[in-house]
Formats: C-alpha cells, structure tokens, sequence
C-alpha cells in the first residue's frame, strides 16, 4: 500500500472530528477531499460509508475490502450496512402497512349514515306523541287543517329509514374502483411493445463505427458508456440504441486508461483532482469507476481527440455535463482498444 501524503492525513482528520461534532457536511466535504488525494487507501472509503446511506455504504466498504481484504472495521462495516438496510425495509413495510388501513375507513364511513334513520324515527315518534297527546287545538289543527302532511310524514318516514343510500352509494363507488383497473392493464401492453419495437429497427442504423458488443447483462432500455481507446471516442447507449457520442483523450502510454468493465461509484459536480506533478481545482462532471480512474470535463486543454490524460477520460465541458445528467451511480463503463 503506498505512503499517504499529508494533505490526504489532515482531511482524514478533518473529517472524523467533524463526524463526531455531527456536522456531517463538513465531515462528508473532508472525506471527499481524502478519496481524491488517496483513492488506495482504505480509511477514505470507510469514512464515506460512515456518511451514506444504507446501499451506497455497502459500495464504499466493498471498495475498501478491495484495497485491504483482512480489514476489521471494513468488515463490521458491512455487517452494520446489512443491518441498516433490514432495517430500512422493515419501515417500509410498516409504512406500506399504513397505508393499507384506511379502507376500513369505508365500513365507518357505512355505519354513520345508518344512525341518522334511527334518529329521524325517534323524533318522528316525540312529535307525534306531542300531537297526540299534547294540545287539543294543535292536534285539531293537524287533523283538519292537513290531513295529507300527515301522509306524507309518513312517506318520508319510510325514505329516510331505508336511507341506506348510504350502504348503496359504497356500491357506485366500488364499480369505479373496478373500472380504473381494466384501464392501467391496457395501458402497460401497448407500451412495451411500442418500446421493443424500436429498439428492434435502429439496430442497423446504429451510427457508431466500431459497433461494441453490448455487454450480456445489459437491459434492452439500460444505460451504459462504451469507451474506444483506439479512436478516442466515447458513446452513450441505451440498450443496443446509440443516443450521443463524444471525441474525448484518455490516458498516455506512461499513464494509460485501464481496460474492462468497471461501474460508477461516484459523482461530484465539482471535485479538486491531485496526483504526481499536478492539482486541478474545481474539476467540473467527475464521474469516478475505478480507484482516481473517472470520466470529467476539461478546462485545462482543448486537444480532444489525442491522449493527454493520467488515465482519466477527458471531455468538453459541454459533453461532461450531458454525460453527467445521463449516467448515474451503477452505471456501466466499458473501456477496451
């Protein structure tokens, strides 16, 4: 393992007191500033999972495990990662859990309406035992005055006390619930079938004259980066689809650009980049896929198309930025000759 520089040691340091003062951006701007000066040590590694989430945590101690397999705290890390993880699931499920219940919000929903038929009857019987028994000249006055009202009293009786218009109206309600589903089943078919078809017909007109083999376990719509050390060019696909391609300059034969198959496993917007004999501040689009190895913009030269790098892979700024909204974390680089 090399020697650590001291740039590297003092923002290792930085980043654990700022850790456990619990301001984890300083602490998370620290550990950045020591991946970048020591990618090959582990310490860097360990201190980024400590600040990442539970998925991206497990990245960061595998990395480490790569550069030192007998690690003890590389490897409580892993168990603490998994644990946070089983963790996380579990409030998902009690979440998804949650959301479940309130349909029975619909059976209360059901029952209040039923008491309002009991209470109109219990009013209707105190009004007519007042009628009846109350005042002679009140009663008189119903009986002589309307004896149809009375009728129709008891009509409306009898539609409020069946009133469960309340239990029919769940009915109309549980046909719509019913009529929506059909439509999302019909949506989805048509659309993989629209998505396979054009992915079947640029194949022949795919612009990109090395034509790479796509890799086997790419998805027919998945992202991925194809990157051309002979030609110094770089392309963006999506599954078998070409969607842009850049003219780029990639590592020297002192300092060449590895080979293989490598994914993202982290993106800065900005990033200051060091190494023997050079420091670049303020590096814009850094995409790193292996140890200091990365795709980034470039300020410092306009000679694309002509190996000029450490071994990273040199775009415009312009194309750097494209590049950047397009790929993501996991996103495969496949870099041959």
């Amino acid at each position: 393992m090399k020697e650590i520089s001291a740039q590297a040691l003092h923002a290792i340091r930085q980043s654990r007191v700022a850790l456990r003062a619990g301001d984890r951006r300083s602490a998370r701007h620290w550990a950045e500033q020591a991946l970048i000066l020591a990618p090959n040590r582990e310490e860097p590694w360990l201190l980024m999972a400590a600040l990442a989430n539970p998925r991206a945590s497990l990245a960061y101690l595998e990395r480490a495990l790569e550069i030192n397999p007998g690690s003890k705290r590389a490897r409580q890390g892993m168990h603490w990662a998994i644990r946070r993880i089983r963790t996380s699931k579990l409030r998902e499920r009690a979440r998804h859990q949650i959301i479940v219940e309130p349909p029975t919000a619909q059976t209360m929903m059901v029952t209040r309406p039923a008491l309002m038929p009991w209470a109109v009857f219990l009013l209707l019987i105190v009004v007519g035992l007042y009628v009846g028994f109350g005042s002679p000249s009140i009663s008189l006055a119903f009986s002589e005055a309307r004896p149809p009202a009375i009728a129709q009293v008891n009509i409306s009786k009898a539609t409020r006390t069946p009133t469960p218009t309340a239990t029919f109206t769940p009915t109309p309600t549980a046909t719509p619930t019913n009529t929506p589903t059909p439509t999302p089943t019909d949506t989805p078919f048509p659309t993989p079938t629209e998505t396979t078809l054009p992915t079947a017909t640029p194949r022949p007109n795919v612009t990109n004259p090395e034509n790479p083999v796509i890799p086997p376990d790419i998805g027919l719509r998945e992202r991925w980066i194809d990157v051309n050390l002979s030609t110094q060019r770089t392309y963006a696909f999506q599954g078998d689809d070409l969607l842009r391609s850049f003219v780029v300059s990639t590592g020297t034969q002192y300092h060449p650009t590895v080979t293989g198959q490598y994914k993202i496993y982290v993106k800065y917007h900005y990033a200051d980049m060091a190494g023997p004999g050079y420091y670049l501040p303020n590096v814009p689009y850094v995409m790193y896929f292996y140890k200091g190895y990365g795709l980034h913009g470039t300020y410092w030269h306009h000679n694309f198309g002509t190996p000029m790098s450490h071994g990273c892979i040199n775009l415009t700024i312009d194309d750097s930025a494209w590049l950047f909204d397009f790929a993501s974390i996991g996103t495969l680089i496949n870099i041959h000759y």
